[in-house]
């Protein structure tokens, strides 16, 4: 066996404990919530969760679809670090993905990554019941369920757990996902009955968190019967968060018995926020949209909420109906006058109308009020595009990666406004920022080759750019030497 095929493994085996087999099992008795000592840090560390997290990371922004939607961005990034203030989480710096699906899933991935499907929204009735899940996954990050994982793999034989990695090996080797299922059954087994612990243990802490937070304690009971309904639905196939969170009866009763013995429920159950970010999903999703339309007139007609009300104002935003997507956007802007989502949903529209002044006035407007705001000033931003005052958005952009410079989107978005105002060597040089993100460092290395052959002329950019290439070569040849 080579060298590099046995570093694989071992990586491999990390990844391995903390995602593929925290699945099924037994039934197990409850027990008292463990004291996360040293052991569990010696099988991995903080530093090296984190470490996984960001090779992680760095596979989900090159292989899965994500929502490019600030609006939604934001919302879900606030809510997950609020949730976190009651939480046991001591390194609160997440990064949040939200995937472009409208199936039900979420997942807690090490280095405090949360991923959020897009149809996670779409199957829970209220903020309550998306919030059950963001506590349950902050919850398998508390208890560290990803290192206690790769501790009882190795306490229950290493040499066990490196056969299963090796299918896991063979599958990334060989771009060939089918590879893990030669993993031996017994070992399966063996894995899949201490991680039913986890899912229940999850359970337990995330919903002390979500009652702490105010909201009402049947909010987790409530969400996993709208689970157990998808999955009576689904037949033969149920969805993906069903498979890694297995729904039993006794979950859902023991999460109704516990919301009945909290002396002093919290009466939290919804936002307006998660209402309008719901409809702005649903309008996302619809295929045909004239479909949407129809669907939130017929709505409007039965009920005039607030949500349905901004369903139909998208709608007609999708459609190009202009003038009735702006009457009904005023509408609701005239009862909540100051609510960001409203007001950057009407500079949207408003840009698509071709509104510019209108909408610059109101862009700066609301700026003044909340500076740096990430979805204003992005919405901004791809106004000013439209305009073609490409170095105004460039500034915008600029100012948010000093804050988000971890974000893929914004670099992706920044290089293509400096590719159309004649930026060619800060586009080429974005585009790297991009590729790194990625984990693809060779495409990195030729952007930059790109950018250092433009700018001979300029000493200062051509030595920044130089050792940025002599840093990313390092790392080319260090993963070579695997």
């Amino acid at each position: 066996m080579t060298l590099k095929k046995m570093k694989i493994k071992n990586y491999i085996f990390f990844i391995l404990a903390g995602f593929i087999a925290i699945s099924y099992g037994d039934e197990e008795t409850d027990q008292a919530l463990p004291e996360l000592g040293d052991r569990v840090s010696g099988a991995v560390s903080s530093s090296q969760e984190r470490a996984i997290g960001n090779e992680f990371l760095k596979q989900i922004y090159s292989q899965a679809p994500l929502i490019k939607d600030p609006l939604i961005q934001e919302y879900t990034e606030l809510l997950i670090y609020r949730l976190s203030e009651y939480s046991q989480v001591k390194d609160r710096y997440f990064s949040v993905l939200m995937i472009d699906d409208s199936s039900l899933n979420a997942f807690a991935a090490p280095g405090g990554i949360i991923g959020v499907n897009g149809g996670l929204f779409l199957n829970a009735d209220n903020e309550g019941q998306f919030a059950s899940v963001l506590s349950h996954e902050l919850a398998h990050l508390s208890q560290r369920h990803f290192a206690r994982n790769v501790l009882k793999a190795k306490d229950t034989g290493l040499a066990s757990a490196l056969i299963m990695a090796s299918s896991i090996a063979i599958a990334m080797i060989s771009k060939n996902p089918q590879a893990i299922a030669l993993g031996p059954a017994a070992i399966r087994t063996e894995s899949l009955r201490y991680s039913r612990l986890f899912e229940r243990e999850a359970d337990r802490v995330g919903f002390i968190n979500l009652t702490k937070a105010g909201y009402k304690p049947e909010s987790m009971g409530e969400m996993f019967e709208n689970m157990n309904n998808i999955r009576r639905l689904s037949g033969d196939i149920p969805p993906e968060f069903l498979l890694t969170h297995p729904l039993s009866s006794s979950r859902i009763s023991d999460a109704f018995n516990a919301a009945e013995n909290i002396s002093e429920p919290g009466t939290k159950e919804n936002s307006l926020e998660f209402s309008f970010i719901k409809s702005r999903l649903e309008v996302y999703y619809e295929k045909i949209p004239s479909n949407s339309v129809r669907i939130y007139e017929s709505r409007v007609n039965e009920s005039r909420s607030d949500s349905n009300v901004y369903g139909l104002a998208l709608a007609y935003n999708k459609v190009n109906d202009f003038n009735n997507s702006l009457v009904l956007i005023d509408s609701l802007i005239r009862k909540y006058p100051k609510n960001l989502l409203l007001n950057t949903s009407k500079i949207e529209i408003l840009t698509n109308a071709k509104k510019y002044d209108e909408a610059i006035y109101l862009s700066d407007l609301f700026l003044d009020i909340s500076p740096k705001n990430y979805p204003l000033s992005t919405t901004k931003a791809k106004l000013l595009v439209e305009m073609g005052e490409y170095s105004q958005a460039e500034e915008l952009i600029r100012d948010q990666l000093l804050r988000k410079n971890t974000n893929p989107e914004l670099w992706l978005f920044l290089s293509e406004i400096q590719r159309d105002g004649k930026n060619i060597v800060g586009y080429h040089q974005s585009r790297a920022e991009y590729f790194l993100l990625l984990g693809e460092n060779e495409q990195a290395l030729n952007q930059l080759e790109f950018a250092i052959n433009l700018t001979k002329n300029n000493f200062q950019t051509s030595e920044r750019i130089m050792t940025k290439i002599v840093a990313i070569k390092k790392i080319v040849e260090g993963s070579r030497g695997l």
